[in-house]
């Protein structure tokens, strides 16, 4: 399967790592390694996540309080949201 990202979600991919990245060197770093590794357990098993929506799912990074919000497009994986747990849980919503 092939993974794509909204430009949204690169984006808050890209300003997560800088944050993290702020608050100890490094740590933005492990950061975008989790998130790597969270997608990779998604290629894996695609369908092996929480549905939040009809044909949205999440799956959670192990060390982080995020969620890679995705859905799956024929042989695509949609990186819709590079979401943190705690904050507006369904603002990601208005890009589906």
């Amino acid at each position: 399967m092939n993974v794509k990202f909204l430009s949204a979600a690169r984006r808050e991919l890209r300003e997560a790592v800088k944050y993290y990245e702020k608050q100890r060197t490094g740590l933005g770093k492990d950061f975008r390694d989790e998130v790597l590794s969270t997608i990779e357990r998604i290629v894996a098993f695609p369908l092996g996540w929480s549905l939040l929506d009809a044909e949205v799912r999440r799956c959670q990074t192990k060390q982080f309080p995020y969620g890679i919000i995705y859905t799956i497009e024929n042989d695509d994986i949609i990186i819709i949201a590079v979401a943190h747990l705690h904050r507006e849980p369904e603002y990601w919503k208005a890009r589906i």
